[in-house]
């Protein structure tokens, strides 16, 4: 991709304090674009987007809830009101639980699964294609999973979940393809991020598992799936429409 493919571009992560997130915010500002940069961690996105500014970057930071309409509504006037447009998104915001059973899972933690990781996506959505619809353009990338393409034991609210963000994906990119905007969803593999050091450090993920189970026989990097957002949003892909594509280290062509 041309280094300054996005130059005069607008794209917003989400969760772009860390991990994914902030990989692909520095790619989409390694390519030209102005960058937005979102989390619930005010603090952790800020220095985020302090470390991309003092690189040269043009990037802003906002704190923002994903299950909060408002904040979201917020958070795209206020990309459009210091940019001018939106031209790419990478709703990126989720979270992971603990494997358990589906008769043993709790109320409040299939809640706060699909709150974060279904709604937050349809949120997101909904005010980023008012802006694009105006504009007559754009590309959205929603994050799904490898648990959005298969099932796993113990994994049944996480991956309803990511299952619902491909459907919601296919349905909308339906909608607006043939009015210039493009959506489709990446489904990442096991990650070295954050969230999956947590979930090693716990106990609820095994690394001798995913090395099994991922025939690249390593974990993911942060960077390989902000390449294929970036892809996803870019000029290779502009006859990719409602597309779930797997960055997955070939788990899912057992």
């Amino acid at each position: 991709m041309d280094k300054g493919y996005f130059h005069g571009k607008t794209a917003l992560v989400t969760g772009a304090a860390a991990g994914m997130g902030l990989a692909t915010a520095r790619q989409f500002a390694e390519l030209g674009a102005r960058v937005v940069m979102a989390d619930i961690d005010d603090a952790a996105v800020s220095r985020a987007a302090h470390t991309l500014s003092e690189a040269g970057y043009e990037v802003l930071p906002v704190a923002c809830d994903v299950c909060d309409e408002a904040q979201v509504e917020a958070l795209v006037a206020q990309s459009v009101e210091r940019f001018g447009r939106l031209d790419a998104a990478f709703n990126n915001a989720g979270v992971q639980t603990a494997a358990v059973e589906t008769a043993d899972a709790t109320v409040a933690e299939y809640d706060r699964v699909m709150a974060i990781n279904l709604f937050g996506v349809w949120c997101c959505m909904k005010y980023e294609l008012q802006q694009m619809r105006r504009q007559g353009s754009g590309a959205i990338v929603n994050c799904s999973s490898l648990g959005g393409l298969v099932g796993l034991p113990g994994r049944s609210v996480y991956h309803g979940a990511k299952h619902g963000v491909l459907g919601m994906t296919k349905s909308s990119a339906l909608e607006y393809a043939a009015r210039g905007i493009r959506i489709n969803a990446v489904c990442p593999g096991t990650i070295d991020t954050p969230m999956v050091t947590r979930m090693l450090e716990s106990g609820d993920l095994s690394l001798d598992d995913i090395l099994k189970e991922q025939p690249i026989g390593r974990l993911g990097r942060a960077d390989e799936i902000a390449s294929a957002v970036t892809w996803l949003c870019g000029p290779g892909s502009t006859f990719v429409i409602g597309h779930a594509l797997a960055v997955d280290g070939g788990f899912t062509a057992h």
